[in-house]
């Protein structure tokens, strides 16, 4: 099973030079393992793009699509056999790039 790992945090660009060491060895862990699958940073939420296209003309506005005090600052994307082992997992990953992280099952189609 799949899961998207959200990375919390109240600020852009952020990691520091130590954090990006232990989240590089944790990655690799993740590799070992075979629970690697895709991982990223994010840009800060005020340069992205809210898109409707719903009606019969799309709208766009910028800026978060809900306000808030901390955003999704990165993701893992990770294979695990079940939710114990994906919350294992990425316990370490917590610790590795110092910061909260959101668990969530992809849905399987």
């Amino acid at each position: 099973m799949q899961y998207l790992v959200n990375v919390i945090d109240s600020r852009s660009n952020s990691g520091t030079d130590e954090e990006m060491v232990a989240i590089d060895a944790f990655n690799d862990k993740l590799r070992a393992g075979g629970h690697w699958v895709f991982a990223a940073g994010l840009a800060d939420p005020t340069v992205s793009t809210v898109i409707d296209g719903r009606g019969d003309e799309p709208v766009l506005t910028d800026g978060p699509f809900v306000e808030a005090k901390e955003w999704a600052a990165g993701f893992w994307i990770i294979e695990a056999p079940d939710l114990d082992v994906a919350i294992q997992l990425m316990t370490d990953g917590s610790r590795a790039c110092n910061r909260r992280l959101e668990v969530r099952p992809l849905l399987q189609g």
